[in-house]
């Protein structure tokens, strides 16, 4: 069997029934740490991180991929957090393509995030009083 991360993110186009709970739970043994919410129509994930410039690091990641596959998560961000939440808004309900997506933020979430994912920092602000 191919690994959910390694099947391919196929667009919905509409036309399918969404996922049943027990449909959903197979897919779920594969990506423990998400749970469904909605009455099962959205799959979703906090991930944590030490700080708020990992956790933007992280949702920069996660929107190229999202561009790259045309799957648009919904992104949660703040301090030392990123809550994604995945559903297939044509059909109303999860397809195996949320899963799969699951699968490969799973798999960027336990990569490296280094600065490439973000913007440079602005230059430190002069904290100093001007002598008067």
């Amino acid at each position: 069997m191919i690994a959910l991360a390694e099947r391919p993110c196929t667009p919905c186009r509409g036309g399918v029934n969404p996922l049943t709970p027990s449909e959903c739970a197979s897919y779920l043994a594969e990506v423990p740490d998400w749970e469904l919410r909605n009455e099962g129509r959205v799959v979703a994930r906090r991930f944590r991180f030490p700080d708020y410039r990992r956790a933007l690091a992280f949702a920069n990641a996660v929107s190229v991929l999202a561009e790259e596959t045309w799957h648009h998560p919904e992104l949660v961000l703040g301090f030392g957090f990123c809550e994604v939440s995945l559903t297939t808004r044509k059909i109303g309900g999860l397809h195996e393509s949320d899963f799969v997506m699951a699968a490969r933020i799973d798999a960027l979430a336990s990569g490296p995030l280094d600065s490439a994912w973000l913007p440079p920092l602005p230059p430190p602000k002069n904290m100093e009083r001007k002598a008067r």
